[in-house]
């Protein structure tokens, strides 16, 4: 698999470090590019980091959580131009996260390099579509944060692209759909870190759920988990619902109703994580638009039955009724149903949960995860040549 040089570009670490250091094990990486520092444990002269945009962005982050988004898509044209002015390494591979790529497709073309387009999300169009939507039923005014010249460029790179890399079927079907050919996707579901997250040793004696969407946003489907979670404590009333995760402003009109009802963690390390996976019933997130959430792939791994929508990318790894359940997404009675089933028959929690470590952790390390790309690479550029 030597014979792929990649340059991995984002501004922030999305999974770009988890692929750096696959990558970098089979002597295959080129560079890491980017504006976060360098926690991927990839040898130093790999690494380069835009100090530019992070300074730009970085008093937006810390004074304004909830609007710093706005300032991240203002100040892209920076990070454009400090990607112009790097040397650019021997390469033959270059992947980018959608809607950071444009400059850097501009140098990969000079040299032939293979464009892939690294999509954290469903194609841009139905992103935006779908969380739109929810925000004109729950928060009526509300528009998106990414602006739409984000999503123009991102649809213009989409197009450019040798190779859109997805991590789920959902994706996949929303690019084929929005006229992206179906030769040119990948799909590559995320990988686990199996040595932070372990299979769970035992089942807790009262339902405990949980719930990571990075942040607790309309576009995640919180607002139906929250009201499926109501129907839950009627039929379990010592359940106990845990969401990890920092409120977005399109959450404001829904977030005082919810209060005091769960258990909040804004923020927590992954070790602690994996604990809370680890004494958990079921992992639940009815999100309405995802790439494919990184912590699904992790509490499979903690051997946690799922409860997710289809277009949470859960599909990818997930056969209902195998692994765990598939949800209507916008239905709070069939998610709390999926819910108690798995809250009160402790022997199908139990079938399930073993089910969802055999698919979540065996084979599926960041390190799978990086060889199926590596080899997807040397195939097609064999093809090409």
């Amino acid at each position: 698999m030597n014979d792929v040089q990649a340059l991995l570009v984002s501004t922030g670490n999305w999974h770009m470090d988890k692929t750096a250091k696959a990558f970098a094990s089979r002597s295959a990486l080129a560079g890491l590019w980017l504006a976060d520092k360098n926690s991927s444990g990839v040898p130093a002269e790999k690494y380069r980091r835009c100090w530019p945009f992070h300074l730009a962005v970085k008093p937006f982050y810390e004074l304004t959580p909830n609007h710093w988004e706005r300032a991240f898509y203002a100040f892209v044209p920076i990070w454009g131009r400090w990607v112009r002015s790097q040397p650019l390494p021997d390469c033959n591979v270059v992947q980018a996260i959608m809607g950071l790529g444009t400059e850097i497709f501009d140098r990969a073309e000079k040299v032939g390099a293979l464009k892939v387009m690294d999509c954290p999300n469903s194609h841009p169009t139905t992103s935006h579509g779908y969380w739109q939507r929810e925000c004109d039923i729950w928060c009526p005014g509300q528009k998106i944060m990414v602006p739409r010249k984000m999503f123009a460029r991102m649809n213009q790179e989409l197009q450019r692209a040798d190779v859109v890399l997805v991590a789920s079927t959902f994706c996949k079907e929303t690019m084929i759909s929005n006229g992206i050919p179906e030769e040119k996707i990948v799909v590559n579901p995320y990988g686990a870190d199996t040595s932070v997250f372990r299979r769970r040793e035992a089942l807790p004696q009262a339902p405990r759920f949980i719930s990571v969407g990075g942040a607790i946003t309309l576009r995640k489907g919180f607002q139906y988990l929250f009201r499926a979670f109501q129907l839950v404590k009627q039929a379990l009333p010592n359940a106990e619902l845990i969401c990890v995760g920092g409120y977005k402003h399109d959450f404001r009109r829904e977030r005082p109703k919810w209060e005091g009802t769960f258990t909040h963690y804004e923020r927590i390390s992954h070790p602690e994580l994996a604990k809370l996976l680890q004494s958990s019933t079921a992992f639940v997130l009815p999100s309405q638009e995802e790439g494919f959430a990184r912590v699904l792939a992790e509490a499979l791994a903690a051997g946690l039955p799922i409860v997710a929508t289809h277009e949470s990318g859960a599909t990818t790894l997930v056969t209902d009724g195998v692994e765990g359940f598939i949800v209507q997404g916008q239905s709070p009675s069939r998610i709390a149903a999926a819910m108690i089933k798995l809250g009160t028959d402790r022997e199908l929690n139990q079938r399930m949960g073993e089910a969802a470590f055999r698919r979540g952790a065996v084979r599926n390390t960041w390190q799978d995860y990086g060889d199926r790309l590596l080899a997807e690479y040397e195939r097609r550029m064999a093809t090409r040549s």
